[in-house]
């Protein structure tokens, strides 16, 4: 049984939608009541609006391949573009966008909700970094929240601009840096196809349009073998069940391949044994093993390794990849992947990326969950945030497939803990209150309303646009109901019985 109780609130709120009409939320760490929002932008006014808040790069930076300029940033229908464009401008062959806020911030929660533009080659940045001199405590430096590769990679840095070092031989500047990249897609390094039926065929093919080169540690093709097959990672798997034939390594298998990286990354690593050496691929164009055996042989497994290790962290999985034989004159399928089709797309999806930045500790997250702690041993003084689209060749393959393409932001939020500064309540045209299990919302202006289990966890959102709108509980319970602007945030804790 259900009992109402009662609250009125009288509080200004901003509530908005993205383009699309999806609700756009906050997930705040450790729950909405502990902070309070200090500045925003929801990109909801008319693009001449965005000079009031933000500076925007007008020429060629020759660290990137684009020239970016205010034209490619565009707010509209409640985003803000940063558009990608073929064109010959500043002496580059790309224009883009890249924005930074007047305002310097210390401190605090940041989070942004945005896609990435959905072609490999693009850098989409979120970020924060120091301007000027060396500041008096601390270091110059660059906090990137999420450097964001399509279709489904978040890549987390910290970079110490003051401590810059040059080789006095080769001129190349080092500075010290901490990086940390995350992918969303279910790419893995170990890939075991085991088939069903099998394959008879004197030839196989693996194929990739990956976006940048990549490393192949081992590659086996195995025989039928009742025994079954080893762990793919294992360093001796063709020698770990018994009855195993890798035709790989047969001395008359011809081994080719697209290309190679560099010298000590030829195609003959893949079939050496072990997982120390590898093949890596060329940068550019579709990269592909091929194997030749001398006569037909019937297929039971094939496996391969790819990426590579460090601090016990995959890097560079392939996010796509064909594995053929040779039917005839027709390569006929034995397995694909496609991470953007399988996986997650960030390039399609709205996500938020946030960092807990404290004179302690930097804290990343994505949609909330927190995916990297490290300590902020430098990180110190105010600085600007950045929204940034960068075109790149370590995001990927650069192709025409970048033009017209678009990191669109929905919004930027900058919050501050309630323990250090309290939460402003103002009394505007903003009524709430509760009949029997339905939270009734009315206001005379755009209004949002946040509901939270006590955990903090978001379960619900209303917008009201000049009217009144309803949020019904189904289950009793406590939970917290927060009214928040770009100004201020006001919790009220609400019993459903």
């Amino acid at each position: 049984m259900r009992r109402s109780f009662g609250f009125v609130l009288m509080v200004l709120a901003v509530f908005t939608c993205d383009a699309y009409g999806q609700v756009t939320t906050s997930i705040l760490p450790g729950g909405a009541g502990n902070w309070k929002l200090s500045w925003a932008d929801e990109f909801d006014y008319p693009d001449v609006q965005l000079d009031a808040s933000w500076y925007s790069v007008n020429g060629p930076q020759t660290w990137i391949l684009c020239s970016r300029w205010r034209e490619n940033a565009v707010v509209s229908d409640g985003t803000l573009k940063l558009v990608n464009k073929k064109e010959s401008r500043g002496g580059q062959e790309w224009t883009s966008g890249s924005i930074w806020t007047k305002n310097k911030f210390q401190y605090g929660y940041f989070e942004c909700r945005y896609k990435y533009a959905a072609a490999t080659g693009t850098n989409n940045s979120f970020w924060i970094m120091t301007t000027g001199t060396t500041p008096a405590i601390g270091k110059k430096f660059e906090i990137d929240i999420n450097e964001g590769h399509y279709p489904a990679e978040m890549a987390t840095n910290v970079h110490n601009w003051t401590d810059v070092t040059t080789d006095p031989v080769t001129g190349k500047s080092t500075h010290p840096t901490s990086s940390k990249s995350f992918s969303f897609s279910t790419a893995k390094p170990d890939i075991n196809i085991q088939l069903e039926t099998p394959v008879t065929a004197k030839r196989f093919r693996f194929s990739s349009t990956f976006g940048s080169h990549f490393h192949i540690q081992e590659f086996r093709i195995y025989n039928v073998n009742a025994a079954g097959y080893p762990s793919v990672l294992s360093p001796t798997a063709d020698t770990d069940v018994n009855g195993l034939v890798n035709f790989v390594r047969d001395p008359s298998t011809k081994i080719t391949s697209s290309g190679v990286y560099g010298a000590g990354y030829e195609v003959q690593n893949v079939a050496d044994g072990g997982l120390v050496k590898h093949w890596v691929s060329q940068v550019a164009g579709e990269k592909w093993l091929e194997f030749e055996f001398i006569s037909n042989q019937t297929i039971g497994c094939i496996q391969f390794v790819n990426g590579w290790q460090s601090d016990g962290i995959w890097n560079a999985l392939i996010t796509n990849y064909k594995v053929q034989y040779l039917n005839g004159t027709t390569w006929v399928d034995i397995a694909t992947f496609d991470a953007s089709q399988s996986g997650m797309n960030l390039g399609k999806e709205f996500h938020i990326y946030g960092l807990q930045w404290s004179e302690d500790s930097l804290i990343y997250y994505f949609d909330g969950k927190a995916m990297r702690r490290i300590k902020n041993n430098f990180c110190f003084s105010p600085a600007p945030v950045y929204l940034s689209e960068a075109i790149i060749p370590w995001a990927g393959e650069i192709t025409d497939a970048i033009n017209g393409t678009q990191m669109e932001v929905d919004y930027v939020r900058i919050y501050e803990r309630l323990a250090t500064m309290a939460p402003k309540i103002r009394a505007v045209p903003a009524d709430i209150h509760l009949r029997g299990n339905t939270l009734m919302v009315k206001s005379g202006t755009y209004c949002r309303i946040e509901v939270f289990n006590p955990t903090g966890s978001l379960i619900s959102t209303k917008q009201v646009v000049g009217g009144e709108s309803t949020v019904r509980f189904d289950d009793a319970g406590v939970y917290l109901v927060r009214v928040s602007d770009r100004h201020s945030v006001f919790s009220k804790k609400i019993i459903i019985q």
